[in-house]
């Protein structure tokens, strides 16, 4: 099959006979599908995988532009095995044994980031994951702001407006990590409740300087959140340079952490997760149910959640997920991180080489941006945008950025700004076999590139 791994199919096939077994004591209810049935069933199905051709190749090493991972196999499996349950984590009543896992999974996921100790579940994804962490700062801060960075992601903007929080943006430097100078002065008026900072921003993949924002909360009280959404599972990656290693060396010092398994995770939509240090915060969440919690005295995730309803199946996906694949310093999941970081200074490498295009700075995790060279701002963003095109006509799929002109001078791109912000080229190499594809890709974008440097430029 080209493209799709399908060998785990007969491996959901043993694991559904396996969990059939478990129910063995009752009647038979005989549920096997009629031969009308599967003939309606065979028509949706090939409908759907029709419609579905109307996609990017996200799961091919072709794709390289948004954040879209293709989920393991035995993750995929997991999530489908789940699903002739259906569990439901609100409550133990819905979900006793993924409610199991998810606990043992988030632990895991908790003992990564240093914490033993910890208040936490797993969420739709890094939305409601920073919605519940920003939900918490404000009550423990009530009337006071939340300062995060110009480059961290717009849902906290959001957020911010949801929760009536003033939100206060800090600028960054060059590379597009917090100033924290800029932090500073903002912290000076004592107005900040939270902060926030972002331990890999979605944009570029910049690393802000946790251990000089830790530095600032020594002598200013204030909540230190970590969205690391994209970035936190490269806590396990042992080719980081020296500056991003320290910062995710330190997130076990952060009040609140959220991770986003279905991205670095290897796990289907949508699987976030958040993680308190104080257990304490819990009461926050509580709330009287005259009817999901009865079956047991152990504490409920729903006890601990804003959501109520939530899919069994991506804590199960997740608990075998990480069976399979420890998350580890050396073991194969992070070596599959670093294999991904080395793909993207490969990419990072082989553009700043070549004089058409100008990176903007070497990649902190595994995200590249560049720009291309032209005599004005303007030329260059519409460059950016007409390689965007060139490239998916050789089945290369890149994304386009847009920065503003502080983190973009440095890398010199054009000579005439006559625009605050410029269009750039962005790639995210999250797959491991990008290290191995990257000498294909760049043959693409240079074909690509090839072509559009033959085109007439276009006449405003």
């Amino acid at each position: 099959m080209k493209g799709f791994e399908a060998g785990s199919l007969q491996l959901l096939a043993e694991a559904l006979e396996t969990l059939d077994g478990g129910f063995s004591g009752l009647p038979d209810r005989a549920p096997e599908l009629t031969a009308g049935e599967l003939v309606s069933l065979r028509a949706g199905l090939t409908a759907a995988a029709e419609r579905l051709r109307d996609n990017y190749p996200y799961h091919h090493p072709l794709y390289v532009g948004q954040m879209l991972k293709p989920p393991h196999p035995v993750a995929r499996a997991a999530y489908q095995l789940a699903m002739w349950l259906n569990p439901n984590n609100h409550a133990l009543d819905g979900g006793r044994a993924s409610s199991a896992m998810e606990k043992e999974a988030v632990a895991g996921i908790a003992r990564m980031f240093g914490w033993e100790t910890h208040l936490g579940h797993l969420c739709g994804g890094g939305t409601m994951a920073n919605f519940e962490a920003l939900w918490v700062g404000r009550e423990s801060n009530p009337g006071k702001a939340i300062a995060a960075s110009a480059q961290a992601h717009y849902t906290h903007s959001r957020l911010a407006s949801v929760l009536g929080v003033p939100l206060r943006e800090v600028a960054v430097d060059e590379r597009g990590r917090m100033d924290s100078a800029a932090l500073e002065r903002t912290l000076e008026d004592g107005e900040v409740g939270t902060v926030v900072a972002t331990l890999g921003t979605t944009g570029a993949g910049a690393v802000d300087p946790l251990a000089e924002i830790l530095e600032l909360r020594r002598r200013f009280d204030f909540r230190l959140h970590v969205d690391t959404a994209y970035g936190g599972y490269f806590a396990l990656a042992g080719n980081l340079e020296p500056e991003a290693a320290a910062a995710f060396d330190r997130i076990a010092e952060a009040d609140s952490v959220v991770v986003d398994p279905h991205k670095h995770g290897l796990q289907p939509y949508g699987c976030g997760c958040v993680l308190f240090r104080d257990p304490g915060v819990g009461r926050y969440y509580r709330h009287e149910s005259p009817y999901t919690y009865f079956s047991s005295p152990d504490l409920h995730l729903g006890e601990i959640s804003l959501e109520c309803s939530r899919a069994g199946a991506s804590a199960v996906a997740l608990w075998t997920t990480m069976t399979v694949l420890p998350l580890e310093r050396g073991g194969t999941f992070a070596r599959s991180l670093e294999s991904c970081r080395e793909g993207a200074l490969a990419l990072y490498d082989a553009l700043l080489a070549d004089s058409r295009f100008a990176p903007l700075f070497p990649p902190e995790l595994d995200i590249v941006v560049w720009a291309l060279r032209a005599p004005t701002a303007s030329e260059a963003s519409a460059r950016a945008e007409r390689l965007f095109a060139a490239a998916a006509q050789h089945d290369l799929h890149l994304a386009l950025a847009s920065f503003p002109r502080e983190m973009c001078a440095p890398a010199a791109p054009v000579e005439s700004w006559d625009s605050d912000r410029l269009t750039c080229l962005r790639a995210c190499v999250m797959k491991p076999e990008h290290r191995e594809w990257m000498p294909e890709i760049l043959s693409r974008l240079d074909v690509a590139g090839d072509r559009l440097a033959g085109e007439p430029p276009e006449i405003s």
